[in-house]
């Protein structure tokens, strides 16, 4: 008998579209009062039962409807979506959603969120431009055989380095070319498979659970959430800093008394028969990190720095941030001297690796609307928030924080599970008076601590890969995890009430 394999994330989305789609003959329907800002006038403008009122634009106003946002969110852009006003809840004509409306969500879904998706394959084509220049393994290989000796800051650098690439632009699936080429020098330098693991992993794991500009969840769940991707930066720095620190210290620990005892390694008794150790080994290659692979890297850090500016400066969006990466990719394919047709190949297929990405964020989007044209979006949010109503603030987003890690087991994908749950959680921080930028917040470090040792993610095709054993890096991790987790509640407790 054949094992049963977890399904993807389209299909688990899939399956939550069409009970969606069922709800909607069970749920009432119902909507909230909204309220949005108009910039052109200065004022607000509330919709309610299909009319629209003018309101001026004043903390009396959003005091007096008992919205519970500093004026200045709404004024310098932060939020820029209709909200719910509330206590304006309205039961209405049940509206239910056939089997045509679950074929065309997908569809629906795929055009409402069309700029964030240009963004996402654009970005993978610059990816794949990077890849086919050999610039990232140049400079990890360069770094590994400059560090000789020193390897403990291998351990540091390596690990930052791809904490950097999550938190700016999602490095997760790419990583797994870098195990070939990391583990035989961390062998050689006396440690085990599991701290060049660690290091590539938790690296990658630490960037995306704190990540700052990420556009595949920071920035798709703040667009989602209505507010601006830069509210709340502070707050995912600092912990990308103190979480960063932690793992890199647990590491160090480790690879020290893995260094001077060998037998202290977690893996030891599977190391005695080689069989691991010599898979690596015999992958020993030297890429050489030469002054136009340097140039080409400085190309793809500018990009994320160019757009980092225009979106803080220059009021920049989608489009103007979709631009910027492919400029940035035609660069590389200039001084990296790519032939216009492996150009094109290359960005081609870097694009398709994350097609799958783009479906995802239009399938979740599509649930979305199947829970807007049936009117039951409110509903939910109205009995989530009659429990969450007058609860406290550090109960609260912790809470949300458990609640986002258990969802990542079903919906893996951290785009799928931003623009599907970010519509109906963000409106919650306004119930109990703390930014939407908490909530964001909360679904990026639930999912990230969960990450660590979710089967559903990317941990057992790396563990393979090493041939480490699932239970040998729950031995190892289970520890961190729990002092990932304090450091986690215990800063966003701080921060709902700073």
């Amino acid at each position: 008998m054949k094992k049963l394999k977890f399904p993807t994330a389209q299909t688990i989305l899939f399956i939550i579209a069409g009970l969606v789609a069922l709800l909607t003959w069970i749920v009432p329907a119902g909507k909230y009062d909204s309220l949005t800002y108009n910039a052109a006038d200065s004022t607000f403008n509330r919709s309610s039962s299909g009319e629209i009122f003018s309101l001026p634009a004043t903390q009396e106003t959003l005091e007096s409807l008992k919205i519970k946002i500093p004026l200045e969110k709404f004024t310098n852009g932060d939020i820029y979506k209709p909200i719910g006003i509330p206590g304006t809840y309205k039961k209405l004509e049940s509206r239910p959603q056939g089997f045509a409306a679950f074929v065309q969500s997908p569809i629906k879904g795929i055009i409402a969120a069309s700029d964030i998706i240009f963004l996402v394959l654009i970005i993978g084509g610059l990816i794949g431009v990077m890849n086919i220049t050999g610039a990232f393994d140049a400079g990890i290989s360069w770094l590994a055989h400059a560090l000789k000796g020193r390897e403990f800051l291998l351990i540091i650098l390596v690990t930052c380095l791809i904490a950097l690439g999550g938190t700016t632009f999602g490095l997760a699936e790419e990583t797994m070319a870098f195990f070939p080429i990391l583990i035989p020098v961390f062998l050689a330098a006396k440690y085990d498979e599991i701290v060049g693991l660690a290091c590539i992993f938790l690296g990658s794991a630490i960037g995306t659970m704190c990540s700052t500009v990420n556009p595949f969840s920071t920035i798709i769940a703040s667009d989602a959430a209505g507010i601006n991707w830069t509210t709340g930066l502070t707050g995912r720095v600092v912990m990308l800093l103190l979480c960063l620190s932690a793992c890199i210290i647990y590491i160090l620990r480790y690879a020290k008394k893995v260094k001077n005892d060998p037998s202290a390694s977690i893996i030891y008794l599977e190391k005695k028969d080689d069989q691991a150790s010599s898979h690596f080994r015999s992958h020993d290659q030297t890429i050489k990190f030469t002054n136009r692979l340097r140039l080409i890297v400085v190309i793809f850090s500018l990009s994320f720095v160019v757009m980092i500016t225009g979106v803080s400066l220059l009021n920049w969006w989608f489009v103007e941030m979709t631009a910027t990466f492919l400029v940035g990719a035609i660069l590389i394919g200039i001084v990296g001297r790519i032939r216009e047709v492996d150009f094109v190949d290359a960005f081609s297929k870097g694009a398709a690796e994350l097609l799958s990405v783009a479906f995802i964020i239009g399938i979740a989007r599509g649930v979305s609307v199947i829970m807007d044209d049936g009117l039951i979006s409110d509903t939910m949010l109205y009995y989530a928030s009659s429990f969450s109503e007058g609860m406290n603030k550090g109960l609260f987003t912790n809470a949300m924080l458990i609640l986002y890690g258990g969802l990542s087991f079903f919906i893996p994908s951290s785009s799928g599970m931003a623009v599907l749950t970010m519509p109906i959680m963000s409106p919650l921080a306004d119930t109990v008076g703390v930014g939407r930028e908490i909530i964001v917040n909360t679904y990026q470090y639930g999912m990230g601590l969960f990450y660590l040792v979710n089967p559903t993610g990317l941990i057992l095709a790396s563990l393979a890969i090493v041939r480490v054993g699932y239970d040998k890096w729950l031995k190892f991790v289970i520890p961190l995890s729990i002092i990932l987790l304090f450091i986690t509640m215990a800063l966003l407790t701080v921060s709902v009430y700073l």
